[in-house]
């Protein structure tokens, strides 16, 4: 399986693979990006179809949010303070330990708010996001407010990267939902994402950085030879 098309095709596969895991009743997180969106579509023809029922969506982006609603799928948010049963999302490069990087469509920032207050973080992608250690195949994203990204940029190239200003397609800076600014941080592979997600953290001006360090609880990968999945041994339980 080849192409675009075979892409696409995994992709499917491992979204409604994905989907065996919603039981009606339940708030779930909808992430972000084009393995997702299979995600979002499958579950919408589970409503539609009777397979589930009285289940609430948790968007990650303004992209995801239109999608669903155009689909039917019932939305809440975050301000009850409610943990989500379950988070479905893509991931842009997968790590043996499921470690992820994410952010490849600018919704980073949501994306990891919504993990953090799910049970569950299944992670749908293809066998082309997996990799031997974060950053080989990928690029960090970094959201950094628009004030003093330069500052940024310099700091971040400090730690060893060559970041670049993420643009639209009509050349001009892109802005996430918050209307932040990304710099894309090409390190290759990173020996210690723990330390550098440290770093980041503590430094003015950076909202967020693409590390998903210790989140995932599941992987749902589509390859040649099929959907495999698997479940974190350590998956935390809250």
């Amino acid at each position: 399986m080849s192409g675009t098309g075979g892409v696409a095709s995994l992709k499917r596969a491992a979204a409604l693979c994905a989907i065996q895991f919603v039981e009606s009743g339940m708030v779930i997180g909808l992430g972000g990006g084009s393995t997702a969106a299979e995600a979002i579509a499958a579950l919408a023809e589970g409503l539609r179809s009777g397979r589930f029922h009285d289940v609430v969506g948790v968007p990650c982006s303004k992209r995801g949010a239109a999608q669903a609603t155009s689909l039917g799928i019932p939305l809440t948010d975050l301000r009850s303070g409610q943990m989500l049963d379950l988070t479905i999302d893509g991931a842009d490069e997968i790590a043996p330990s499921l470690d992820l990087i994410k952010g490849g469509g600018g919704a980073l920032l949501r994306e990891k708010i919504i993990a953090q207050a799910s049970r569950r973080l299944v992670i749908v992608a293809d066998s082309s996001k997996l990799s031997p250690a974060l950053g080989t195949n990928h690029a960090l994203p970094v959201e950094v407010l628009p004030f003093g990204w330069l500052n940024q940029r310099g700091f971040l190239e400090s730690l060893g990267c060559q970041a670049r200003l993420r643009r639209d397609n009509r050349g001009r800076p892109f802005l996430t939902d918050q209307r932040n600014f990304v710099l894309d941080c090409h390190f290759g592979p990173i020996a210690s994402p723990y330390d550098l997600a440290c770093r980041l953290e503590h430094r003015a001006g950076v909202i967020e950085h693409g590390l998903f360090l210790g989140m995932a609880t599941d992987l749902v990968v589509a390859g040649p030879d099929g959907v495999r999945h698997r479940r974190l041994e350590s998956a935390r339980s809250q």
